[in-house]
């Protein structure tokens, strides 16, 4: 038994990402008519999986010092920076901010739908506790008797 129940060591491929969305995103980048051969995709695979555990590493040792155990994007970005990776590390800069950029925009667009929502569902219990005046009450029939 281990001592640290945490810490378990893991197979090779469950370290690796997907090989399907690896070759996904190899196939966008590529033009329509180029092949990637299986043995190119598992490559690939290792590669870049590698490089975010590389990277990834980095920026959790940064945590632990800092007495964090979340790792968050600026942790990413110092990484890639510190790891010699400048050119990584501006590009992603754009694309978090982009990326905040638009989490933002979604989370204020789903505010004001749920803003909206509330305010409907107001408007339809104020119409069904509006009192009603006498013309509005519907009239009914008396049958009378046929002698």
């Amino acid at each position: 038994m281990l001592e640290n129940p945490h810490i378990y060591e893991l197979r090779e491929q469950d370290r690796w990402l997907p090989i399907n969305n690896v070759a996904r995103l190899m196939k966008n980048t590529l033009p329509v008519t180029a092949k990637v051969s299986k043995d190119a995709k598992e490559c690939m695979q290792e590669c870049v999986s590698e490089f975010i555990s590389f990277v990834t590493s980095e920026a959790g040792d940064r945590c632990t010092a800092d007495k964090r155990k979340t790792i968050n994007g600026e942790d990413i970005l110092i990484s890639l920076h510190a790891l010699g990776f400048e050119n990584y590390a501006e590009v992603l800069k754009i694309y978090l901010a982009k990326y905040r950029h638009q989490q933002a925009l979604r989370n204020q667009q789903m505010l004001e739908e749920e803003e909206e929502k509330m305010r409907d569902q107001e408007e339809g219990q104020e119409r069904k506790v509006q009192p009603t005046n006498d013309s509005e009450e519907p009239v009914t029939e008396e049958k009378t008797e046929q002698k």
